[in-house]
């Protein structure tokens, strides 16, 4: 028979904390519960700081300069969910402590949210180095031909590759990237142009989701480039009468997504296929405005997407636009890091009030790293960010930007316990010390998933 204390744990955590009464209230009534001594899984101390992220919503504008830091602070940890988080001193003696309770020295660390990467192409076959040498040698010449050829490079070195190969390059990538902090992901199709191959794709991401301790968010990216032998027309048309319908029927997607880009996709085009994926059932992302404005961020908020990603070019209207529909901007600094390109503003964009999210765009072509890190770095530097609202970027907003801001992105209490402790006494020291994987433990729904203490 369940006793009294146990009927009230799984109603705090089942019901609770999934409700959306405040942070504050449920710390309060969490404190008052936990005077009943609750046993718990884990318990993180004596961090030197902890940068939670409390938030039930992205941050934007004045809520970016009032982010919360906890020093020497703790987190408790039970059934993979975070119950509380505060100084050590008041939260350690809250807890049984037991032969199984896992208890972590954070002293000189640093603890965050799992960083969420909200813009990948995961799954392919390949690689494009001599791309990267051709770039510094400057043989390619105009920055479409640049991007399709390569797409199309690693669509016909990904249709050589078998399920198996593509399934152990997806859990090695996914398993740096876990090393590297990032405990959700995002994963794009996009390398099969044909609808076998688009499928096969997102059939293989959904695979690698029970192969491996990183969550992931599918995403059908079949509007990626214009194959071979098609008009943008055609392949608009079988994209939207064949390939969306299909994706729908197996259930392989959560998001639709387009490069809407001049030479890729037009504004129209990108409209039509946006559409008929919401009719179907998907949530909406969108490629927008990378390397000239097409008007993507516009269409974004007319759409009311989830995220529009790029804006590298994107016109002030369509950025204010998306602010006022809620809309997150995915800026992605990779990417005009290593094609040399134009970096957003996000000081402007920040001061539209535009939730910003940054992410590492891992792909073959211009973003072919796993460290968060070092998009961080990138962000204070290129795009002058703090390193609070970068790191608000990569965990909080990312979140929301993959659709699931409501259980991971943050250490508020009754979320999934996806923490990571960075070997750096406070938050600044991230992106100053760049160029090395600070990471030091990650954890994801509770458990230890990674460790590698630094000596």
């Amino acid at each position: 028979m369940s006793t009294n204390l146990e009927i009230a744990k799984n109603f705090f955590q089942n019901i609770f904390f999934r409700s959306k009464v405040t942070v504050k209230l449920k710390i309060v009534v969490t404190v008052y519960f936990l005077e009943k001594k609750m046993k718990i899984d884990l318990l993180i101390r004596d961090a030197n700081e902890i940068v939670p992220f409390f938030s039930d919503k992205p941050l934007i504008g004045e809520a970016l300069k009032n982010i919360t830091v906890i020093n020497d602070g703790a987190i408790a940890v039970n059934d993979g969910k975070i119950v509380a988080v505060g100084k050590t001193a008041e939260i350690f003696a809250k807890f049984e402590i037991t032969a199984d309770t896992v208890v972590i020295s954070a002293k000189g660390k640093t603890i965050l949210p799992g960083f969420v990467d909200c813009h990948t192409h995961l799954v392919f076959g390949g690689s494009r180095e001599q791309e990267f040498v051709n770039r510094i040698e400057k043989l390619r010449q105009t920055k479409n031909v640049l991007m399709g050829g390569g797409i199309k490079y690693t669509v016909a070195k990904t249709k050589e590759a078998t399920d198996h190969e593509l399934i152990e390059l997806g859990k090695k990538r996914l398993k740096r990237m876990l090393v590297n902090g990032i405990t959700t992901v995002e994963a794009k199709s996009g390398y099969g142009l044909d609808l076998e191959n688009e499928l096969r794709l997102l059939e293989i991401t959904n695979k690698l989701k029970d192969l491996q301790d990183v969550e992931i968010e599918t995403t059908f990216l079949g509007a990626h480039s214009v194959p071979h032998g098609f008009t943008s027309r055609e392949y608009t048309n079988i994209v939207i009468n064949e390939m969306i319908p299909a994706v729908a029927e197996k259930k392989l997607a959560r998001f639709c997504d387009v490069f809407c880009e001049e030479g890729f996709f037009s504004r129209e085009q990108s409209e039509l296929i946006l559409k008929k994926g919401r009719e179907v059932g998907m949530e909406l992302k969108i490629h927008a405005d990378q390397l000239t404005n097409t008007y993507g961020a516009s269409l974004a908020a007319e759409l009311g997407v989830v995220s529009a990603d790029h804006l590298d070019y994107a016109y002030d209207e369509g950025l204010k636009a998306m602010a006022e529909k809620g809309v997150i901007g995915v800026l992605l600094p990779t990417v005009s890091f290593i094609m040399d390109l134009n970096f957003p503003d996000a000081r402007k964009l920040m001061d539209f009030n535009l939730p910003i999210a940054i992410s590492t765009d891992f792909n073959p072509g211009a973003g072919y790293s796993e460290s968060m890190s070092f998009v961080i770095t990138l962000a204070c530097l290129k795009l002058k960010m703090l390193p609070l609202e970068a790191l608000a970027a990569a965990t909080l907003n990312a979140a929301y930007a993959t659709g699931v801001g409501e259980k991971v992105g943050s250490l508020d209490i009754g979320k999934q316990a996806d923490i990571i402790i960075m070997d750096a006494p406070n938050h600044n020291y991230i992106p100053y010390h760049y160029g090395t994987n600070l990471v030091e433990t990650v954890i994801k729904k509770g458990k230890i998933v990674h460790n590698n203490q630094v000596i």
